[in-house]
């Protein structure tokens, strides 16, 4: 996808949600929005939302002198998807669909999300995320390749979001054990992705092979990856890409079977999915 008007002011908006993050002064704050405000004049149109949001956040982590501007939140939001593990190992258990179930798990976990237009609360989420259906609902699809499939790479995306995702793919191993599984990080931090740090902390190195990607954007953005990331999304019998970021650097892609698994939480990815805001979706390409 290619960035969109409206995308702007959302860019803009996300160096308020960047000083409150790091406590910043009023004379931080002011610059981080001033400068990101200049950035944007020079916006290129032929670049994704996550390619754009790459160079502004770098831009504004030098200015606040933090490598990582999310990790204080980032914890927080870990924390409080852990929170909740208890009760959804138990939602597992007693489901007469796992495999739905744990999808829906993971859409669920999409919520957790800094840079979205609309913001949703995870527990409310959770509240009624199993008597949700999807609106794009491709779920049949993606059961019928997992059936045949060797080897999924998950494209992970937010922290906290990643909890669930851990849930998800210990699910997938259950009922299809053949599998070879990939879980798949950003190469740095960028707004509140997860990254091999986050990752390795919850215990992806054990549950499946766990890959930093080598992008800086948050979303996966092909040209931006590793050799070998590339090479991993290319001969993958199935690609689980999660979250908006994804779909917006992977809305064209060159290959198929990629199913996107996400909540929708701005009007731009709406439009392009031809559905509305709050709605999640289970789409097969």
């Amino acid at each position: 996808m290619k960035i969109d008007e409206a995308c702007i002011g959302c860019i803009i908006n996300q160096s308020v949600k960047v000083s409150d993050a790091i406590h910043a002064s009023e004379t931080l704050a002011h610059k981080l929005t001033s400068t990101v405000q200049k950035m944007s004049s020079s916006f290129s149109y032929e670049q994704s939302p996550p390619e754009i949001a790459a160079d502004v956040y770098e831009k504004m982590a030098f200015i606040a002198n933090k490598t990582d501007l999310y990790d204080e939140v980032k914890e927080l939001s870990t924390k409080k998807a852990l929170s909740f593990i208890p009760l959804l190992k138990k939602e597992l258990e007693s489901s007469h669909n796992k495999l739905l179930t744990a999808t829906k798990i993971a859409v669920a976990g999409n919520v957790i999300d800094l840079a979205a237009e609309v913001e949703f609360d995870l527990e409310e989420e959770l509240d009624k995320i199993f008597h949700t259906d999807f609106s794009y609902n491709n779920f049949a699809k993606l059961e019928k390749e997992l059936q045949i499939a060797q080897n999924v790479l998950v494209i992970g995306d937010n922290v906290g979001e990643h909890i669930f995702d851990y849930l998800f793919i210990e699910t997938l191993k259950e009922l299809y054990p053949k599998i070879s599984y990939f879980y798949m990080v950003r190469g740095k931090p960028i707004i509140n992705d997860v990254t091999i740090k986050e990752a390795k902390e919850a215990g992806f190195d054990t549950l499946c092979e766990l890959v930093d990607s080598g992008v800086n954007t948050p979303g996966f953005t092909y040209n931006r990856a590793s050799s070998y990331s590339q090479e991993l999304f290319d001969t993958a019998d199935l690609v689980i890409s999660k979250g908006m970021g994804n779909y917006e650097c992977l809305t064209p892609s060159h290959r198929e079977n990629i199913c996107f698994l996400l909540k929708v939480k701005c009007n731009v990815v709406a439009n392009s999915l031809a559905k509305e805001v709050g709605d999640i979706v289970c789409k097969m390409t």
